[in-house]
Formats: structure tokens, C-alpha cells, sequence
């Protein structure tokens, strides 16, 4: 196509998902093209009131091989439409270095956030090529800056400069008392990453001597300082001849493999105690139980080891069946019969933690040779959320990087999301050669579908939109892992072929050997004893602690609302789980939007004030607790969600209107709280209550699935990996989270099902769904046969290299 053709092709497609993928036409045609017209066009476009076109000519101009294409993405740095900035910046980083524009990318840096971010990558890479100009540049800035926050960037980015140009000014912001300590701490951070120079290695030995912060993050360069060049694993170090069990890299002659997995956005812990907090929800719990059941279970070589994904992911005989059925051939057939076949000794999580956090789990990562072991990250920054983490790029990449060191050899990395850690895990993988394993999922692309289909996005708003969500660059990231990974593990779906092709823009039959179908688990004996015990309770047993620290609060509640059952939701509090939506579904009338409920009361078949299709308010016919967020001093995205909360029903009238919000619990204090909404409380709750998610998206429901094992019936999205395991009107309910007249609708007639029940016959059929296909156990041995597949070629390849040297 022409380069006018491919630019209306974006603006008149169907949906925003399609405009995105259709921008990498634009981009291969704005190549073969090139020339002045091409750029005139291009630079017609960046007007355009369609934002998404003018960001996909934007990242086009890039593929231009001319210099008036860098004077326009240059102007576009200082460009009043903001949004384009960021994607100017990043597309700077596929063309040679300019003089001229390196002064404006550092005031991106100066000026912070994700577009500060992007400009800080830019710079890096062009300081390998343009060391002098860059550094030069950056020790000039800093003459004029004097806010610690800018001065803290500009510190860090003068970091990256690896010449050796750089190393004299940052000894000297390292060594000077009178500097902001967070500044100092930006330098000698840096200083760690200059081995073999021993005056750096001389004042960073005598800062480590100090206490606090800055003698903590010092301690950490030292072990930075330390590390060797290169840290193969076991396999890799045989290759060379050299013995991993005398020269330490691997300890306690470790036998099978170790696997690394992470998630720098929560304090991720055994005993998950901060779960539902931030952004501590089901990914911290799922990493938690996996890694523990990928170190306890047996090795693959026993004869009772992993199973194929495909016979793990097969079992339930309805949606899911018929997903995996039908795209059976993406499962390695034999995975665990492949030769060499080890199994997985130790699982190592990371995630955030302070300085001195770090350096204790070095020690400890260092002597731990089997297990589940967990590696803490310094993101030398308070906690932000995930979609505000952008910016501890740099410190997330060492910390890292110090991490995998100091494990002694690891022999796989297993990324999950299109977020920071997984951008600067990417960047380390390739450095230390470490072979990927990617889960791939339609995120974002799914949220841009559902916010597309209801009109919260639209082309005149996408650019602003995402300025925020930074959608554009989550999908090209999701793109690259994907592309880059050496395996990548998919979730099942109804059409999962047709929504990666569609939505993601990825081909799974292409080459089926190289993914696989991997359902997500939950730990059923967790959900058993909550079971127990919530049971033994209605019975007329004893509370135990968490059931009585329910029971406390379901007593705050005014005399005429005990005795109803409990909706219950568990999650974090974010705009995407849809909390507030779940308010506004259960207590009525659309905040900030008069008439909302009654325009879609119609088509939902829901009545005007809240009532479900019975007519009856769900306010009315039951209690509504939210169980996450971290109440006391909330993040910008919790936040968002109380004001919203707030606005629908004020705070004063939480408990008088039967809401409870009591933040975020343990993981094990959840499990008993949704056990006891299936069987009641005597005198404060009625037995059969419903589990109501009401996420924009939910890739799986770790939630939902813990509790469909309880027993509850639930609500859900009907999109995504929810589909492929509630039966619609059996199990639970499917409906659009995203609409509140359809969310009231499902969560009045879920409500109404669980009511009429008379045998445990569905509680027992929701949780024989999750033991015969979605445990944790089976995902382990899943996952487990994936590895072993993954490290065989590895092998593989390594072996024909060396062989035709």
C-alpha cells in the first residue's frame, strides 16, 4: 500500500486494537517509500484529531531513512500535543545520535515520568556510540539543576554513560556530604556497575562502612563490584571445562534447575501477608504457591515427573476442553520424556525490598541451593504502583541483575506482563545469556477492547489516554517478549487462536512446538481447611481467629442488615478489578450519571434504583464486602477507587448501608472470609452467598478459582480465561463487567440461584472443576515440563555451537 492508504486504513478500522496493529504497515511502508513526500505526509498526519493516527505516524517518521525525519521528530519533543513526546522519544532510539536533540531529551529526563524514561533509554543507547557529547552533556545539566528529584535522574542517567568520562563526577556527587543523600545514592549505585577501576572500587568500599541508607546501597555496589563477568549455569560452566561445584557458582553441586520468576510490584513473602494491598493481588499469591510447588515436586527424570501442558491444561468437558482440544498441537508432546530431563531443584522470586533487604537475600540466595528462595530488588523509591514503576527502570535492571549473580546460575527466567520488570529482566536475560520463558496474554489489548466497546476510548482521546495507561508501548512490549522468548506459555481462552491473532497480532500455529496452553492454579488444601472450618463454625463450632475477626465485623453492621448473605469480592483496589463498578451495581443509580440505570435498565432487563430483575434492590437482599487496598495510607490508584466508592455510597453510611471495606488481609485470613460467605455466620450472616468479580479483563482468576473451590457461585467476566471454566448459569454467571445494568442484572440472579439451592450438589461441582484441571500441583507439573523442554533445546543449541567453532 501507499503510505496515504496505509494511514487511512488506520483511521476508518473497526476497532482501536486493529489501528494499532495496522500501524505496522505504516511503518514497513513509510521504509520502502521513504523520500520527501513520504515525510510531508507523515508529518500532515501529526495533526490529525485521530490521536492514534498521529502516534502511529510518529513511530512511522523513525522508519524514515532521512534527515529532514529527525528534524521532525526532534521538533516533536517539545511538541504542545504532549502525548507524542514519549513516542518521539522512543523513536529517536532507532536513529543515529543528533547533537542538537540530546539537550532536549535530558529536559525529557529532567522533567520525570514515563516519558522522562523513555528519553533516559534513548540517551543510553546513543552514549555507546556518542559517550563524550552525551556525558558532557548530562555533567553540564547538572551545573543548573538543583531539585534532588531531577538531579537524582540526571545522576542515574550519567550512570549509563560506561565510559569512563563519566566516572569522575560521579565519584565526586557520591563523596560529597553536602549533596541530597538520595542523589548520592543515584551515584554510587551507579559506581557499582564500573568493575576493574580501583579508585571507584576504594570509595565505594568506604561508603559500604557508613550505616543507613546510603552505607546500604553502598554495600550493594560493593557486591555489584564483586560479581563475576559472566555467571553461567551448571551446563554452560561444563561446556568450558570448569567444575561448578569447586568454583561456587553453583552451590551444594545443584542437580536440577533453577528457575527465576518475578514481580517487583508487591513485598511478596511466604506467608503473603500483604496480600490485596497496592498492588500485592493474585499474581504475588500465585507465585508464592507455584514456587513452592515447583521445589517440592519430584524430579522429571523419577518417572513421576511433569506432564505435558496439554494433559494438565485438558480437563474440564466444556469450554475449556474444547479450547484446548482444538489447539492441542501447541503443547510439546513428550516435553518431559526429552533427554536430560532434571526437573526443578529451586525456584527464585523476585520482588521489591529495601537496601539492607537486598543484601541479606544475597547472602541467602548464595547458600540456598534448593527451595523456594526469594531475591529482594531495591527500587530506590518509595512503593508507587505498577503503572507509575516505570521510571525504576535502571535501578530494577540491577537490582536484578545482583539477583540472578548471586543465585549462582540461572538456568531459566519465567516473565508474566508488559511492565518494568519484565523490560529490565528482558535486558538482563539477554546480558547473562538466560533463556525466557514468556506467559503471553491480551494485556493491555483487552482493555483497550472493552474500554473501546463501551466508549470510555476513542481515537480523539486514545493519545491522552495514553499518556497515562501507556498503552502503546505495553503492546509493542507484549510483542518483543513474545518475539524474543524462547517459549512462550498462553492461558487458555474460547478463541484463543483468534484473539492472539487479533488482538495481540501473534500467530500461535505458526510454529505450535514453540507455546503452550497452561492453565493458572490454586492451592485446594488452603481452600479445604477454610472450608472446614467455616463449616464447623455454622454448625455451632468455635470461631477460629480469622472467622471471629469476621464475625467482629459483620457486628458493626445495624441490627436489620445481619442475617443477610454476603456479596463478596477479593482484590486490589484499581480501576481495572472494577471495584466501585461492584458498588454502583449493588447500591444503584450511576454516580455522576443521572439516569444511567434507568437508559440500560431494558436491555438488562434490571429495574430502575439499583433493583435487579426481581425488582428487589441488591442493597436490599444482601451485605457487600470488598476485601483489599491498603486503607491507611492508600496509593493514587486505591485512592481513585475509595473517592469513587464514596461518591456512590458516602463514607458515614458504609456500615448502615451494609458495605464493609476492611483492606487488605493474608492471603490464609481471605480464604476462611470467602468460605464463610458459602456457609454463613449464626445471627451475622445467611449461608449462600456469591463471589462477584467485576475486572474490565481477568486473564484467569486466581480469585474466582479459589472461590469456585469454596463452593460459592460467582459472577465474572465473560471474555478471557473465566469463559473457559464457569458454566454459565451452573457455576456462576458471565456477564459485561464493564456495563453496571448487566453486572446488577447477573448479580441479582446468581444471588437469587445460590438462595434456591437445596444439596451441595453445584458447590460440589464448582469445586470438582478446579481439582480436575486447575490446582496448583498440575501447574507445576505443567510449567515443570515446559522448563525441561526449554533447558533440552538450550542444551541443544549450545552443543551445535560449540561444535562448529
Amino acid at each position: 500500500m501507499g503510505i496515504q492508504t496505509s494511514l487511512d486504513a488506520i483511521h476508518e478500522a473497526d476497532r482501536l486494537v486493529d489501528s494499532m496493529r495496522l500501524a505496522d504497515d505504516l511503518a514497513l511502508d513509510a521504509a520502502r517509500t521513504g523520500g520527501a513526500r513520504t515525510i510531508r505526509v507523515l508529518r500532515g498526519a501529526l495533526e490529525s484529531e485521530d490521536q492514534l493516527v498521529a502516534i502511529a505516524a510518529t513511530n512511522a517518521l523513525a522508519q524514515v531513512f532521512d534527515e529532514q525525519a529527525d528534524v521532525v521528530l526532534s521538533d516533536l519533543l517539545s511538541s504542545d500535543r504532549t502525548f507524542l513526546r514519549e513516542h518521539a522519544a522512543s523513536a529517536l532510539s532507532q536513529r543515529l545520535p543528533r547533537y542538537d536533540t540530546v539537550g532536549r531529551l535530558i529536559g525529557l529526563v529532567v522533567a520525570g515520568g514515563f516519558t522522562g524514561m523513555v528519553a533516559q533509554r534513548t540517551l543510553e543507547q546513543w552514549s555507546s556510540s556518542a559517550p563524550a557529547v552525551v556525558g558532557v552533556a548530562l555533567e553540564g545539566t547538572l551545573i543548573g539543576v538543583h531539585e534532588p528529584g531531577a538531579r537524582y535522574r540526571l545522576v542515574e542517567t550519567l550512570g549509563l554513560v560506561r565510559a569512563r568520562i563519566a566516572s569522575r563526577p560521579l565519584l565526586t556527587i557520591a563523596l560529597d556530604a553536602g549533596e541530597d543523600e538520595h542523589v548520592r545514592v543515584a551515584a554510587v549505585s551507579a559506581l557499582g556497575q564500573r568493575r576493574g577501576d580501583h579508585g571507584v572500587a576504594a570509595a565505594v568500599r568506604e561508603l559500604a562502612r557508613h550505616y543507613g541508607y546510603l552505607g546500604d546501597v553502598a554495600r550493594l555496589s560493593t557486591i555489584d563490584l564483586s560479581a563475576p563477568d559472566e555467571v553461567p549455569d551448571g551446563d554452560r560452566r561444563r561446556d568450558r571445562g570448569l567444575d561448578p561445584e569447586l568454583d561456587g557458582t553453583d552451590p551444594a553441586g545443584r542437580e536440577g534447575l533453577t528457575i527465576a520468576q518475578l514481580f517487583l510490584h508487591a513485598d511478596i513473602d511466604a506467608g503473603l501477608t500483604h496480600a490485596g494491598s497496592g498492588d500485592n493481588g493474585g499474581i504475588a499469591t500465585l507465585l508464592v504457591r507455584l514456587g513452592d510447588a515447583l521445589a517440592a515436586a519430584p524430579s522429571a527424570s523419577d518417572g513421576r515427573g511433569a506432564s505435558s501442558g496439554q494433559a494438565a491444561s485438558g480437563a474440564d468437558a466444556h469450554a475449556a476442553r474444547d479450547a484446548l482440544a482444538a489447539l492441542a498441537d501447541l503443547t510439546p508432546g513428550g516435553a518431559v520424556d526429552a533427554p536430560g530431563a532434571r526437573g526443578v531443584d529451586r525456584v527464585v522470586t523476585l520482588s521489591r525490598g529495601s537496601a539492607d533487604a537486598a543484601v541479606a537475600s544475597v547472602h541467602d540466595l548464595a547458600t540456598r541451593a534448593s527451595g523456594h528462595v526469594y531475591g529482594r530488588v531495591p527500587l530506590l523509591s518509595d512503593p508507587v504502583s505498577s503503572a507509575t514503576a516505570w521510571p525504576l527502570r535502571v535501578a530494577a535492571r540491577r537490582g536484578i541483575r545482583r539477583v540472578l549473580r548471586a543465585a549462582g546460575g540461572v538456568d531459566l527466567l519465567h516473565l508474566r506482563m508488559a511492565d518494568v520488570g519484565s523490560l529490565a529482566a528482558a535486558d538482563v536475560a539477554r546480558e547473562l545469556d538466560i533463556p525466557v520463558v514468556f506467559t503471553v496474554a491480551p494485556d493491555p489489548h483487552a482493555v483497550i477492547q472493552s474500554l473501546d466497546l463501551s466508549g470510555a476510548l476513542t481515537r480523539e482521546t486514545f493519545g491522552d489516554v495514553d499518556e497515562v495507561e501507556h498503552f502503546w508501548f505495553r503492546t509493542r512490549l507484549v510483542q518483543q517478549l513474545a518475539s524474543n522468548a524462547s517459549h512462550t506459555v498462553l492461558f487458555p481462552r474460547p478463541e484463543l487462536e483468534r484473539d492472539m491473532r487479533e488482538l495481540v497480532g501473534i500467530d500461535v500455529t505458526s510454529h505450535p512446538e514453540r507455546h503452550t496452553i497452561v492453565p493458572e492454579g490454586i492451592d485446594l488444601d488452603v481452600v479445604d481447611r477454610s472450608v472446614a472450618e467455616a463449616a464447623e463454625h455454622a454448625a455451632g463450632g468455635p470461631a477460629t481467629p480469622p472467622l471471629a475477626e469476621l464475625c467482629a465485623l459483620l457486628e458493626s453492621l445495624p441490627p436489620e442488615r445481619r442475617g443477610m448473605p454476603l456479596l463478596v469480592s477479593v482484590g486490589r483496589l484499581h480501576r481495572v478489578k472494577g471495584m466501585a463498578t461492584i458498588v454502583e451495581a449493588w447500591a444503584g443509580g450511576a454516580a455522576g450519571a443521572p439516569g444511567a440505570a434507568e437508559a440500560g435498565a431494558a436491555e438488562a432487563g434490571a429495574g430502575v434504583d439499583g433493583a435487579d430483575a426481581h425488582g428487589i434492590p441488591l442493597r436490599d437482599r444482601a451485605n457487600l464486602l470488598l476485601i483489599g487496598g491498603d486503607l491507611e495510607h492508600p496509593s493514587a490508584d486505591e485512592r481513585e477507587q475509595l473517592d469513587l466508592i464514596d461518591a456512590i455510597v458516602p463514607a458515614g453510611r458504609h456500615r448502615a448501608s451494609g458495605l464493609l471495606l476492611p483492606g487488605h488481609r493474608p492471603n490464609d485470613t481471605v480464604a476462611r472470609w470467602v468460605a464463610a460467605a458459602r456457609f454463613g455466620l449464626p445471627g451475622l450472616a445467611a449461608p449462600r452467598g456469591v463471589y462477584v468479580c467485576g475486572s474490565l479483563k481477568e486473564e484467569f482468576g486466581i480469585a474466582l478459582l479459589e472461590a469456585m473451590g469454596s463452593g460459592l457461585l460467582v459472577v465474572a467476566p465473560q471474555g478471557g480465561g473465566p469463559s473457559t471454566y464457569v458454566r454459565q448459569g451452573d457455576t456462576g454467571w458471565l456477564t459485561r463487567t464493564w456495563d453496571v445494568d448487566a453486572l446488577r442484572q447477573a448479580m441479582g440472579e446468581a444471588l437469587t440461584a445460590a438462595a434456591a439451592e437445596t444439596t451441595e450438589a453445584r458447590a460440589a461441582r464448582s469445586r470438582d472443576t478446579v481439582e480436575r484441571s486447575f490446582t496448583i500441583q498440575a501447574m507445576a507439573r505443567s510449567l515443570s515440563g515446559v522448563y525441561d523442554t526449554v533447558h533440552h533445546d538450550e542444551l541443544e543449541q549450545r552443543e551445535w555451537s560449540v561444535s562448529a567453532r
